[in-house]
């Protein structure tokens, strides 16, 4: 098969799947399911609670390394879906990836809040970052999975280390970034 023809045959499984995931959602993930609400809620409380309490002084710091953490959060999630390590059962809105309210708000939210903690109490974001990662892999995730929310696929160490990554990688952006406003 030459590669147009097989790209094409990609793009052809990619509707397949498409059309499935559309016609899941309306059999088991609909907003007629209490999931649906659970998932819509870890989108949108974490947003109005960010809102109303985000440290306003130190707000383009806060988001800008709560956007780093979205970011990395959705890249990974992304890729342990695709490799089929993890995934999550039900969807709040299928034309998005299945992890949006969890990569797009419960996360960032949750690390900006820590973030804001550290600076303000002048805490060690290294230590309580990685005891957070500790916490959303070994508590978190095993609650979404008793609520069969998340389904994991491979080693709870592949989950810890993709959560430890976001931690690290998200500060160590945001803290470039700090230097080099400093210098100009």
């Amino acid at each position: 098969m030459d590669r147009e023809k097989q790209f094409e045959h990609i793009v052809s499984l990619k509707k397949e799947l498409e059309d499935a995931t559309i016609e899941y959602w309306r059999q088991f993930s609909d907003y007629s399911t209490w999931q649906f609400w659970v998932i819509l809620a870890m989108l949108i409380i974490p947003l109005i609670v960010l809102f109303l309490f985000i440290d306003r002084k130190k707000i383009f710091l806060l988001g800008f390394f709560g956007f780093s953490i979205h970011v990395l959060a959705a890249y990974l999630d992304a890729l342990g879906v695709r490799k089929s390590w993890w995934d999550y059962p039900y969807i709040a809105i299928p034309q998005l990836p299945s992890s949006i309210s969890i990569d797009a708000s419960f996360i960032p939210v949750y690390f900006i809040f820590l973030y804001q903690w550290c600076l303000n109490k002048d805490k060690n974001y290294w230590l309580y970052g990685t005891l957070s990662a500790i916490a959303f892999t070994f508590i978190f995730k095993p609650l979404l999975m008793g609520l069969h929310l998340f389904e994991l696929y491979t080693n709870w160490f592949v989950l810890l280390g993709a959560y430890l990554f976001v931690v690290y990688a998200a500060k160590l952006i945001t803290n470039l970034f700090i230097k080099l406003s400093e210098r100009a």
